[in-house]
């Protein structure tokens, strides 16, 4: 009898260290299943709020472009820059995420149109809508870069026509090779968030556009020389260049798409010294060269440094990142005076601080990435790969790009005329003027 009772004993004591042990594994996997919900959670939120920092650089370009511009062409600089978000918006999410992130070929992807697919092949955790419009500001981005060179003459119907085909086809194109497992992806090109993806395309585009446009009445005389044609606010250009430095820490630490990736510190860090030094390198050298701390250099400067960091920011020391930035911030002072020299106008510089700017920042990572850049020990593969990816992106925008400007340039006519330039667009094309006292004294005077 009492080895009967002494079994159920054991029976019932290995029965409860069962029960025990399927207890805790059951609470072990809910806490480790709420612990993957909390994770994707906070990426969600973080890609959320990255994009609409980025969203916010919309501004910056506004008051950038509208600041280094005459007051007679600000309202038009907005709508631009307005019309470049909203109707980029639209087409955007009917077929240019479809390019840039459907399965489809190295070349383009062909599945996901209006959204219509789980995009199971980009690996997601976080749902596809914060992807999305994380990603939709930065196609917006790529085009409003074109307004600012082919500020003060384009024809705003022609513009809008342009808007839509880049971030429609030309940006998205380009987005799949590199982020999209496109052709460039596959050689191992490294553009973390944009230098080459966002800022070369837009870039390149605008160059196109400036030299199908020509430059504005009064830039270049009978013998080559340029005349200054001032914007008329630089505080309103200053406030421009403070609000995108702002957006940039969501451009850049926001292109890990998830909060819980602790390299997002250090990616802001990056971010932010580079920019510092782009803006003092061109404080100096503009000193130098000219007698005077060039304002709108250096507000370029800063720029300069953002665009050439955002390949590298992940992959690139804090070192690596000032001397990229600081060269950067040399090389848009350069740059702006070659354009002038060709008779390029580019009234904001910014073929100069995005095309130019982003193809060196795209460069640069061959050289100083501490996995596979020249001056680590990595060889001549990375660079190698990144001097193709650059020129590939150059061919591709610049190519389109012009093409398509003398398509329209036929079809709607890309240039406004001369009575109109001299006017100013905001009344030619708006029937507004941004500030109606201000011209209403100086038509007065005259």
């Amino acid at each position: 009898m009492s080895s009967r009772v002494m079994s159920n004993d054991i029976f019932r004591v290995i029965m409860t260290a069962l029960m025990m042990v399927i207890l805790f594994s059951g609470l072990a996997f809910a806490q480790g299943d709420q612990a993957a919900a909390n994770s994707v959670a906070i990426d969600t939120i973080w890609t959320l709020i990255a994009a609409f920092l980025v969203f916010f650089m919309q501004a910056g370009f506004a008051m950038v472009e509208a600041g280094f511009t005459r007051a007679k062409n600000a309202g038009n600089i907005i709508m631009k820059n307005m019309m470049d978000f909203a109707s980029g918006s639209l087409v955007y999410w009917a077929v240019g995420f479809a390019f840039m992130f459907g399965a489809g070929n190295g070349f383009i992807g062909n599945t996901g149109y209006f959204l219509q697919d789980t995009f199971a092949n980009l690996g997601l955790d976080i749902p596809i809508a914060a992807f999305f419009i994380f990603q939709t500001v930065f196609a917006a981005t790529a085009a409003t870069i074109v307004s600012g060179a082919m500020a003060e003459r384009t024809n705003f119907s022609g513009y809008l026509a342009y808007s839509v085909v880049i971030t429609a086809f030309i940006y998205p194109v380009v987005g799949h090779w590199i982020w999209g497992g496109g052709w460039l992806a596959e050689m191992g090109l490294v553009d973390f968030a944009g230098s080459t993806v966002v800022h070369s395309v837009g870039g390149w585009a605008a160059l196109a556009g400036a030299i199908v446009l020509g430059p504005r009445i009064g830039k270049y005389n009978k013998d080559g020389s340029a005349n200054a044609l001032p914007g008329h606010n630089l505080l309103m250009a200053a406030l421009g260049v403070f609000i995108l430095w702002f957006g940039w820490f969501g451009f850049n630490p926001g292109s890990t798409v998830a909060g819980t990736d602790l390299s997002i510190a250090s990616i802001a860090v990056t971010t932010n010294l580079a920019a510092a030094a782009g803006a003092v390198m061109a404080m100096i050298v503009s000193w130098i060269k000219y007698g005077k701390a060039d304002v709108s250099m250096t507000l370029n400067g800063a720029l300069a440094g953002l665009v050439g960091i955002t390949a590298g920011t992940a992959a690139v020391g804090n070192l690596s990142a000032i001397i990229i930035g600081g060269i950067a911030g040399i090389i848009v002072i350069y740059s702006v005076e070659f354009f002038d020299k060709l008779q390029i106008d580019d009234p904001v510089g910014a073929v100069s601080v995005h095309g130019v700017c982003g193809a060196f920042g795209t460069i640069a990572v061959g050289f100083f990435a501490t996995e596979g850049g020249l001056l680590f020990g990595g060889g001549f593969d990375l660079l190698i790969t990144q001097i193709i990816g650059v020129g590939a992106v150059f061919f591709w925008a610049f190519g389109l790009g012009f093409v398509l400007f003398k398509v329209i340039d036929s079809v709607i006519g890309l240039r406004v005329s001369e009575e109109d330039e001299i006017e100013g667009l905001d009344y030619s094309e708006h029937g507004a003027e941004s500030y109606p006292d201000f011209m209403v004294n100086i038509k007065a005077q005259n």
